[in-house]
């Protein structure tokens, strides 16, 4: 019997691996020639070197090409592929032109295969890609140091004034803290969706973004059940809740970094300082949300060091990678996993709340606690003018 219930499970799996061999081999029956080629060219990285550019490709379309043509400002020019000029799917390529470049002035490439598909980059403000070297490693680790840890520390610094307060003010500064979840996570999503967008379409971006954060979710959610099954524990301790709204802050604030890095590495010397100073105003509010769970317990120093390392070195790591080696499925995917685990942090505490005024015999949604709400969503809101442009 169980034999025979393997054959019948493999019997359609087998027509089905016939039919799309039949499709590929002899194609669809109908005798057309296609139109145009489909070819897909992606341009996934310009690098401005001191002798010209240096474009990262790779060929995402169904069949190979061939870059037969390089154009710089509407001017055929001459260039090099390496490994070479024919790639096949999925290939990646580096295509060098020996360009005099000019300093701040926008630039045009235009690659254009032997079908006459042309793919196009351009450099708004051209100047010189950042090397990686010791020098501008430690300088853009400074920056991410200055947006991540500076401000989330200053944030926790509210604690001793926060601890003064009552368990009904403790709670609203919860729901507060549930406000600036919520602002961070339709954020982080956000900028994923920006940054996906930019990939090739083949590896969809934005599905990159919500598979991550899905996955992430329900990955924290069941490890949480397991965990407390397992040690016979009704919920997280404060510690642990601040530890998971540090990771989650923390895989939002490498999208910061992401952002910060490769504006300065494009030549937007201008945006990239206005962002720093933005973020920084920013995350100081994330600071006081990480602060609200330790309200209830006493913490110690080295708590407080590790919940601002773990909330802010990300932006450190995301600076650097964003100056020097910033891929957007990379990308995409780890503010997909930021957001799961920012919501994942918003169900724990939104729970918590609710049982703890349940235990009272309280209203879950009091006017001390729609008031921290809307007072936290307005405080993301307000500070966000700094970093919207």
């Amino acid at each position: 019997m169980k034999g025979k219930g393997i054959i019948t499970g493999l019997i359609p799996l087998i027509i089905l691996i016939g039919v799309l061999g039949f499709v590929l081999k002899n194609g669809a029956g109908v005798e057309k020639d296609p139109v145009a080629p489909i070819e897909v060219l992606n341009i996934e990285r310009i690098k401005v070197t001191n002798t010209g550019f240096e474009l990262s490709v790779s060929n995402t379309g169904p069949t190979p090409l061939t870059i037969s043509q390089v154009m710089v400002n509407d001017s055929v020019w001459n260039y090099s592929v390496s490994p070479q000029a024919k790639l096949e799917r999925f290939e990646e390529g580096k295509v060098n032109i020996a360009y005099p470049w000019v300093e701040g002035d926008p630039h045009t490439i235009k690659l254009i295969t032997e079908n006459g598909i042309i793919t196009e980059g351009a450099l708004a403000a051209t100047t010189l890609t950042p090397e990686t070297n010791r020098s501008n490693f430690l300088n853009y680790g400074l920056i991410g140091f200055y947006v991540g840890i500076v401000p989330i520390t200053l944030g926790l610094l509210w604690y001793p004034f926060m601890k003064r307060f009552s368990r009904k003010w403790i709670n609203s500064i919860l729901a507060l803290t549930v406000g600036l979840l919520l602002f961070l996570f339709v954020g982080t999503l956000a900028d994923g969706f920006e940054i996906g967008a930019e990939a090739p379409s083949v590896f969809q971006g934005n599905m990159i973004v919500i598979i991550g954060a899905s996955l992430t979710f329900l990955f924290l959610i069941g490890f949480d059940q397991y965990q407390q099954r397992k040690q016979e524990k009704k919920g997280y301790s404060p510690f642990g809740m601040a530890l998971l709204m540090a990771t989650g802050i923390g895989l939002h604030n490498f999208g910061e970094g992401l952002a910060i890095g490769s504006s300065f590495s494009l030549g937007e010397a201008a945006l990239g300082t206005f962002l720093i100073i933005g973020f920084t105003l920013h995350n100081i509010t994330e600071g006081i949300g990480i602060a609200a769970p330790l309200l209830k317990t006493t913490p110690r120093l080295k708590d407080f060091l590790l919940l601002g390392g773990i909330a802010g070195a990300p932006a450190i790591l995301g600076t650097w990678v964003g100056a020097f080696i910033f891929s957007p499925i990379w990308g995409a995917l780890f503010l997909g996993i930021g957001a799961g685990a920012i919501l994942q942090v918003i169900y724990v505490i939104t729970k918590m709340l609710i049982d703890d005024h349940r235990t009272h015999r309280e209203p879950s949604v009091s006017w001390l606690n729609l008031s921290g709400f809307t007072i936290g969503l307005l405080i993301m809101y307000f500070t966000a003018f700094f970093v919207k442009f």
